[in-house]
């Protein structure tokens, strides 16, 4: 009797062995997604920050998140958000005419400074110096080419001291929005914006989930964040079918991307990318495009 039970149990018992050893292989743990992001990121010179967030199960996987990152042009996020902010409380309107100027104060002392187009990922809006265009389309520029000159425009109009209060008030305790680009004199004494991995998730999660503002104005954003041109991070390894709201931001020696990673079936999640003292910009941007693929592979599977 014994031998006949063996002899029919014994199929399913190796069918659940299998089927259990499958699905070990195909889900790894967040313990063993972090190890596969540590070996990637480690093979790098440089020190990296990463904050992911699924937003459908809540599941979070931090590293070095309260780090403090010159944010580059990361901050040109919450400063978008400050507009769609006063916005909404009729202090100016996304239609308001705003003159095309390349003068503007120092922090430090007020004094007069230009920016050089040379430097500039947009030159077109140069061009155009002493001509008037809508907040709406300085605020896109600002984002989807990360123009310089556009950002200073729309800080003069908002005020950087306002955009930190506001985040502040979304949770985010240690990004410092204190001035526009190119401004040396501040640079030189220390007086950079700033940001963490950890803050630019929460208010990448705000926008996600429609509180950045308003539902309205979060989805307007995330329109804008969808047409971004520079896609070397976070969509540079995923599918096509893949739509990333994000934005990236790159000094020498620092790289960032941060933003909303959308699937094709509804789920989202929110990852950020922050990357500095860099020695091959090159090289550590395929390893950072490589780890967006890894927390894909992570979410999907």
């Amino acid at each position: 009797m014994v031998f006949l039970h063996s002899k029919i149990t014994a199929p399913y018992f190796l069918l659940l062995i299998l089927a259990s050893s499958v699905f070990a292989q195909t889900k790894p743990s967040l313990d063993q997604l972090r190890h596969q992001i540590e070996h990637e990121l480690g093979q790098q010179p440089g020190r990296f920050a990463v904050a992911f967030r699924d937003l459908t199960t809540g599941r979070e996987l931090l590293i070095h998140e309260h780090e403090d990152f010159h944010a580059a042009s990361t901050m040109k996020t919450p400063v978008m958000i400050e507009v769609y902010k006063q916005a909404a409380e009729k202090r100016l309107s996304l239609s308001d005419s705003i003159l095309i100027k390349n003068e503007f104060k120092s922090i430090v002392d007020g004094s007069p400074f230009s920016l050089k187009a040379t430097d500039d990922s947009d030159t077109l809006i140069y061009t155009k110096i002493g001509t008037k265009r809508t907040l709406a389309a300085l605020v896109y520029d600002m984002i989807i080419v990360s123009s310089n000159l556009a950002t200073n425009l729309v800080i003069d109009r908002v005020d950087a001291r306002n955009v930190t209060q506001t985040m502040r008030g979304y949770g985010a305790k240690n990004i410092q929005i204190q001035r526009g680009v190119e401004d040396t004199k501040a640079f030189q004494q220390g007086l950079n914006n700033t940001t963490t991995a950890y803050d630019l998730m929460l208010i990448f999660d705000r926008i996600a989930t429609g509180k950045a503002v308003s539902p309205e104005a979060s989805e307007a954003m995330i329109g804008i964040l969808l047409d971004q041109q520079f896609n070397s991070v976070i969509p540079a390894q995923l599918p096509q079918t893949v739509k990333v709201a994000h934005k990236t931001g790159s000094i020498v020696g620092v790289h960032h991307d941060s933003g909303i990673v959308m699937l094709p079936d509804g789920r989202r999640y929110v990852l950020v990318l922050l990357g500095k003292d860099l020695k091959d910009d090159k090289t550590a941007t395929s390893a950072m495009a490589t780890v967006s693929r890894l927390i894909y592979d992570f979410v999907t599977k």
